[in-house]
């Protein structure tokens, strides 16, 4: 379950947006502790409350609840959710409404609420979307519903963006496919090529972080549809670290399978196999041919080169002409330039 809220000023723009879908015919309200009438009188309900609080600038609070596409529930337990929702959040003595929306294929549900309570003391809004996370993670467990996410310490939650992106598609967030099918293959592969395998089949194709000096993986990252989530961005359970204590893996013997997977995430090679004989290690000398042997010469045209203001390398000289005795002559003519030139500015030319 997804909750999105906003802490608002006015509670007339909320009511009149939620009454437009009860007369469009794709909302009504499921409980309250107000009397339903029209959006002005209602507001004039809150406003009576909030005036015990007459300096506080934000007194609405908004939520929407937002069931995942596989997860349904009646109007009577979605009111028992929204309301145990209030009342964890400190909303048990406060007024509110609650309106059940049909216009998307996810059930949701809106409250709005009022920081006031009836005693004139105020709910607090500090870390109020944690706390709210943290409550639906109950809620979810309780009344049955799909976990959206687990222990913050195995998998991280949901973002704003990703959120109002959900809201805003209707599509099930990336994240958290990548944590079921990643956690899946965890859980199940024995080593490390059957990992990457697993992987491979649900179309999630790994990519290793492999150190040039030592050859040592330090990190995990996942492509899945062209989007790439490194694997502690998805939560501690998915760390290169972390998923080495539940697979088997060997730097010197997995390292083949490492490179191949590496290849395939960066599409080089089509066919899906590693060629190990030409794109490992340096190439062999072939003696008696240009490829793989050297040449000094070219070595030293090579060294004069310079890097012009516009990235194109060029050289100093001629390389057909150059010889080490034109370069000290060029050198010496550059020279006697530079003092003529000197001496002109101090006779004032």
């Amino acid at each position: 379950m997804i909750g999105k809220i906003t802490i608002g000023k006015d509670f007339y723009g909320v009511l009149a947006y939620n009454e437009k879908k009860v007369n469009e015919g794709v909302g009504y309200v499921i409980d309250s502790n107000i009397e339903y009438s029209t959006a002005v009188n209602m507001t004039q309900e809150f406003n009576l409350i909030r005036e015990l609080r007459p300096g506080l600038g934000k007194a609405v609070l908004h939520v929407s609840l937002n069931l995942p596409h596989s997860d349904s529930l009646n109007d009577r337990d979605f009111a028992s959710i929204g309301n145990d929702y209030l009342e964890k959040m400190g909303f048990d003595n406060n007024q509110f409404i609650m309106y059940r929306h049909t216009d998307t294929e996810h059930e949701h549900i809106h409250i709005i609420a009022n920081r006031v309570r009836y005693s004139g003391r105020l709910t607090s809004d500090s870390n109020i979307k944690r706390r709210s996370r943290e409550i639906l993670n109950g809620l979810e467990r309780k009344y049955g519903l799909t976990q959206i996410a687990g222990n913050k310490n195995a998998k991280k939650p949901l973002t704003q963006k990703e959120i109002e992106k959900t809201l805003r598609t209707g599509d099930l967030p990336i994240k958290l496919v990548l944590q079921d099918k990643i956690g899946s293959a965890i859980s199940s592969a024995k080593d490390t090529t059957e990992f990457i395998k697993l992987l491979e089949r649900q179309h999630i194709f790994p990519r290793f972080n492999i150190s040039k000096t030592t050859g040592r993986v330090s990190g995990i990252s996942f492509n899945y549809r062209d989007v790439i989530y490194k694997g502690s961005t998805l939560g501690k359970k998915f760390s290169w670290n972390s998923i080495t204590k539940h697979i088997d893996y060997e730097q010197d013997r997995d390292r083949r399978t490492v490179l191949s997977a590496n290849e395939k995430e960066r599409g080089t090679h089509p066919t899906g196999e590693r060629d190990h004989g030409t794109s490992i290690g340096p190439k062999p000398r072939n003696n008696g041919s240009t490829e793989g042997t050297e040449n000094t010469a070219q070595q030293s045209k090579d060294n004069l080169e310079q890097i012009k203001g516009t990235g194109v390398v060029e050289p100093l000289v001629q390389a057909t002409d150059w010889n080490p005795f034109k370069l000290e002559l060029l050198e010496g003519n550059n020279r006697k330039r530079s003092k003529r030139k000197k001496k002109r500015r101090g006779l004032g030319l």
